[in-house]
């Protein structure tokens, strides 16, 4: 569907084109019957009609919506138009981590604080039994109130065994790819995402490490020529220390972005919470 400004979607007047991704446009609209901006993301035209795209766009409206946290994006409606779907979210002002980063490493004690409420952000997901599985600088929003995480199109939900056991989870729908299936950013990868494997909040956890360490060190941890290269060096090459590149890292954070925890964080027999 092709979007012009001026154009409506039910009650929202489009203004302008935010972005676009492998899961849809992004338009700046008015709403109406409120009169606020806000953001609306289009399926687009050509995969409308593929059923495992749509229902991934559908689940992803359903795990927005499923979550409450001051760092994630708020979702406020969804809706089909001219047999376009589309979901309506919070429209935030600012950068994404990705733009940031771009313009050079980031001090260190702000980088935590980024880092910190990211985690935040999973967490209130995990808890709710969903994996991110995408967590990188272009789907985290730096706004004038914080961090905001976005685009949980990828996103699996998952939930606990009647035992409880943290570990022995299942997909709680039939998976959007069959086993083995690889999706989301070759550099950001955990190890079992790069493999095909089941995946779990773990995945998160080490993402979140890359994009911590590449906030610091304004240069990524695995690099390669192509996607196939950079997979190689996740699953068998350490990080360069961070020590020699910036000064005062802590110890205690350069062993967490060390090969230790990135072995903890892919081991299936061992909980997030070791590192």
């Amino acid at each position: 569907m092709t979007l012009s400004t001026g154009e409506k979607l039910g009650p929202y007047e489009i203004i302008s084109k935010l972005g676009a991704g492998g899961m849809g446009e992004v338009w700046k609209a008015r709403d109406t019957r409120l009169d606020r901006f806000v953001a609306v993301k289009v399926l687009p035209a050509h995969i409308v009609e593929r059923a495992d795209l749509r229902q991934r766009f559908e689940r992803e409206a359903r795990v927005v919506a499923s979550l409450n946290h001051p760092h994630i994006c708020v979702l406020f409606d969804i809706g089909t138009h001219e047999g376009a779907d589309f979901m309506v979210m919070e429209c935030l002002e600012g950068e994404t981590l990705a733009e940031r980063i771009g313009k050079g490493a980031i001090p260190l004690e702000q980088a935590l604080a980024i880092a910190a409420q990211i985690a935040d952000a999973l967490d209130r997901a995990h808890s709710a039994g969903v994996t991110h599985r995408d967590v990188k600088p272009g789907n985290i929003m730096l706004t004038r109130d914080g961090v905001k995480v976005l685009d949980f199109g990828l996103a699996t939900l998952i939930e606990r065994d009647e035992a409880g056991d943290a570990d022995a989870t299942v997909a709680a729908a039939a998976p959007l790819t069959e086993v083995g299936a690889v999706l989301g950013t070759a550099a950001y990868m955990s190890p079992e995402q790069a493999r095909g494997q089941r995946l779990d909040a773990r995945t998160d956890i080490f993402s979140l490490g890359v994009v911590l360490y590449q906030m610091i060190a304004g240069t990524l941890p695995f690099r390669g020529v192509n996607a196939l290269d950079v997979i190689s060096s996740i699953l068998q090459k350490e990080p360069a220390p961070l020590t020699p590149q910036v000064a005062g890292v802590p110890r205690e954070l350069e062993r967490l972005l060390g090969r230790h925890c990135a072995r903890i964080a892919s081991n299936a027999t061992r909980r997030p919470e070791s590192c």
